[in-house]
């Protein structure tokens, strides 16, 4: 199917439809945004002296929710100025615009009667070919193109995004009894290579893939808590980062989502799967039935499993709630030996033989859920998927889980997993028995730097489709090793590109990164033709290592710490001026450190979400690897874009000194850290470290040269430095920042000004890097700056002091 999607309709402008409207808007399509006409005024409009029959009133409903949804945070949108994508209307007066658009999306009301109506008029105005979908979390397919047109139902079916639409990145495809095959595999490609998801061919069946087990998990739990006697605390404290599941967990999850939503999709469950052998399980516990009754039902109605309350004197605390009593309490903390066995383990994988050996509670419960799990989902085949692959791809894409449930039994053992489930008396799917007969010993195996799967009719391992387009570092990390270190891992990506990727705790940049980026450098220009600098963890890096600076502030050890900011300076200027290409591929927080290393690149490649900022004014120092000096250098570029050059090199001042990050990777071209014309924004995080090799290769095959260090760069000298002092002593008389931080920014503003120059020079970039080192070395001295890193290494927070 060779279709090209310029412009979408999307019917209904709720929470979903305006956050996928968004979506489409992030991604560069046209979007028509409708919803119903208001049936009556409201107070304001009355007071204007508007009839029902004005624009501004008709399309009330549909402007105030997406008015409503550019202000939520975490955002929809990548940019604001996107938002001019998006145009409104309503279902009566512009309902014959859909009859120009290549695909429209239902996300109106779950209920099948008024799905069926809104299908039935879209059909009168809709052009033949045009795909035709509903955001449906669970109603049947089939039932709502009952009735339609053959081509109305040949291009219709389900494409169910999950809330927030830009930030969960499942995409479930369900097709109806007369779908096309050429419309699925169409959509299929274009949710991930266009929206950045995973999409999913499910199967119409309720709830699909992902709320089917991710609800089944959820009430499996609920059960759980009482039978073992379990705290909220302690649950959210299982259900977290520990197992590689987001810091919401469980219970702080509900609160968010809505447990009104929950008992929606588990009552629906319940009563559309009367085959299913754990229906028992989609049961209300009674403790859930009178939080339903008494309206807790998380953030929405401001009381759920926890509860936020403010004293008279306004000091708020999150009580939590006891599930015997049903009363809200102060917080407890929960802690169990058996997760303090696992804290020097860094990969949640390795953590899981751990958990599920507990002697204590903890352990036990970690048996009975990965057993009660694992049995589930063995069932779910055939019925909601043929495939093992697509059940793990859902709760990653859909949950946020780091690892499916067939990839924890694999990193438990196969065998493990079914004395687990034998012990609970359950009974796993005939096919996992004949697997294991067969002499198979798990769900995936690596080949060749690819996935395969178990695939159930074949009886064999089949490539997981749809890998070509990505490279996985985790599959080719041990077969195309060139060079490791205890901070870094070079892997050959083939095509003559290495790719270095960072193995430090929360890809900081100490010492050993450092080494490593050199030795990969060394490698790439010996042997090589390009550099990629890229992970696939949660976050690119956090920025430099300020434990280390601390300890050798502390210890006064100046000339060591001036040799480690030069090192981190030596090679940012070698990312930059080496022979070979070099592209830098961040994504998730880029701060600092991590920050400058983009900078230096020859090419970002960044996924479009990127957190990313200069942040070293948090700390109580400047940026000291090449950044400030960089941001001199850029604003001095673009002088020529504007009459007042002081004006401009205020702005990248502000950039730093107000320890700006972005939003999302399009952000950070307003910043100054991303280049129009130099840099891209991937959609997809998985193609990322594809896509910069495939930069990387074709600056290398186009003759890749050397750059030549530059000794034009304008410093605007003492008097431009002057308007920055009188400026910083303002701010501070006016009480808008501290002492300290006064003087951290007369420091940046001495560095970018090119210091003690009596007027505006021609410099080189050594001659900023000194003064930028100088200066961050002076402020390293500096006990407000001390206790700022002390309190950063404690809290993760910056302190103002």
């Amino acid at each position: 199917m060779n279709k090209h999607i310029k412009k979408v309709a999307v019917i209904g402008s709720g929470i979903m439809g305006s956050g996928i409207a968004c979506h489409f808007a992030n991604i560069g399509v046209e979007v028509l945004l409708l919803d119903i006409v208001p049936r009556e005024l409201n107070e304001k409009e009355k007071a204007k002296g508007l009839t029902l029959q004005d624009k501004a009133v008709r399309n009330r409903l549909v402007n105030d929710s997406l008015t409503m949804a550019l202000k939520s945070k975490p955002s929809p949108i990548y940019h604001q100025k996107f938002a001019q994508r998006i145009t409104t209307g309503n279902l009566e007066d512009d309902i014959s615009r859909v009859g120009k658009v290549d695909w429209i999306i239902e996300v109106v009301v779950e209920r099948l009667d008024i799905k069926k109506m809104v299908f039935e008029n879209l059909d009168k105005h809709r052009t033949p070919g045009t795909l035709i979908t509903s955001n449906t979390s669970g109603i049947p397919i089939k039932f709502m193109s009952e009735g339609r047109s053959d081509d109305f139902q040949k291009h219709f079916c389900g494409t169910h995004f999950f809330n927030p639409a830009r930030y969960l990145k499942l995409f479930e495809i369900i097709p109806g009894p007369k779908t096309s095959t050429e419309v699925l595999n169409f959509l299929n490609g274009y949710g991930e290579k266009f929206l950045g998801k995973t999409s999913v061919v499910a199967k119409d069946t309720p709830a699909f893939i992902g709320n089917r087990i991710g609800i089944f998990s959820i009430q499996s739990l609920f059960h759980m808590v009482k039978e073992m006697g379990l705290t909220v605390e302690e649950v959210d404290k299982l259900t977290g980062p520990v197992i590689g599941r987001p810091k919401s967990a469980t219970f702080r999850t509900v609160d968010v989502v809505g447990l009104d939503t929950l008992v929606h999709v588990a009552n629906g469950i319940y009563e559309n799967c009367k085959d299913d052998e754990r229906l028992e399980l989609f049961k209300l516990p009674d403790f859930i039935k009178t939080m339903m009754e008494n309206k807790w039902l998380g953030s929405k109605t401001g009381a759920g499993f926890y509860k936020k309350v403010t004293d008279k004197n306004g000091k708020s605390e999150i009580l939590t709630l006891d599930l015997g009593t049903l009363e809200y309490r102060s917080a407890k903390k929960a802690s169990f030996a058996t997760l303090e066995l696992t804290k020097p383990i860094e990969q949640v994988v390795d953590r899981f033989k751990i958990l599920v050996s507990g002697k204590d509670k903890a352990g036990e419960f970690y048996r009975k859920s990965f057993a009660a799990l694992f049995a589930y989902v063995s069932h779910r085949i055939p019925e909601i998927t043929d495939e093992l692959y697509k059940i793990d791809d859902a709760m990653k894409a859909g949950f946020g889980w780091e690892h499916g449930p067939f990839q924890i039994w694999d990193a438990i053992g196969l065998e493990k997993g079914l004395e687990l489930i034998k012990s609970e008396g359950l009974q796993v799917a005939d096919w996992v028995t004949q697997l294991k007969t067969s002499g198979i010993t798990s769900f995936y195996v690596v080949k060749e730097g690819a996935t395969y799967y178990y695939d159930i009719p074949k009886k064999s391992m089949v490539k997981v489709p749809g890998q070509d387009a990505f490279i996985l570092l985790d599959n080719i990390r041990k077969s195309k090793e060139v060079f490791k270190n205890s901070g870094v891992v070079v892997e050959d990506l083939g095509d003559g590109i290495l790719n270095v990727e960072f193995q430090s705790k929360m890809n900081t940049i100490g010492g050993d990164v450092l080494a490593g980026l050199n030795k990969a450098i060394d490698l790439a220009e010996k042997e090589f033709q390009g550099l990629v600098v890229g992970n696939q963890a949660a976050n690119f890096s956090v920025g430099a290592n300020i434990g280390m600076i601390f300890m050798m502030a502390v210890e006064q050890e100046y000339d060591e710490l001036s040799m480690a900011i030069k090192m981190f300076q030596d090679t940012m200027m070698r990312m930059r001026y080496s022979a070979i290409p070099t592209v830098a591929a961040p994504h998730g927080m880029t701060l600092g450190g991590g920050c400058e290393l983009s900078l230096h690149a020859d090419m970002v490649v960044a996924a479009a979400e990127t957190y990313i900022g200069l942040v070293e004014f948090g700390v109580g120092v400047i940026p000291g690897g090449g950044g400030s000096k960089e941001f001199a250098v850029r604003a001095q570029d673009n002088f020529h874009k504007n009459g007042v050059e002081l004006n401009i090199i205020r702005e990248y001042f502000l950039t730093i000194g107000t320890a700006k990050v972005s939003t999302s990777a399009y952000e950070a071209y307003d910043l100054g850290i991303l280049q129009h014309g130099k840099d891209i924004v991937v959609v997809n995080k998985d193609r990322q470290i594809a896509t910069a090799k495939a930069h990387a290769k074709l600056m290398a095959e186009q003759g890749y040269t050397q750059p030549i260090k530059r000794k034009d760069i304008k410093v605007l000298g003492k008097q431009a430095l002057g308007l920055f002092l009188v400026g910083t002593d303002s701010m501070e008389a006016s009480h808008y920042i501290s002492a300290h931080d006064k003087k951290i920014a007369n420091k940046l503003a001495y560095v970018m000004t090119g210091g003690d120059l009596s007027e505006p020079t021609l410099v080189d970039e050594q001659y900023l890097l000194d003064l930028e080192r100088e200066a961050f070395l002076s402020l390293c001295t500096e006990k407000k700056t001390l206790e700022r890193i002390q309190h950063m290494l404690k809290t993760g927070k910056a302190l103002r002091n």
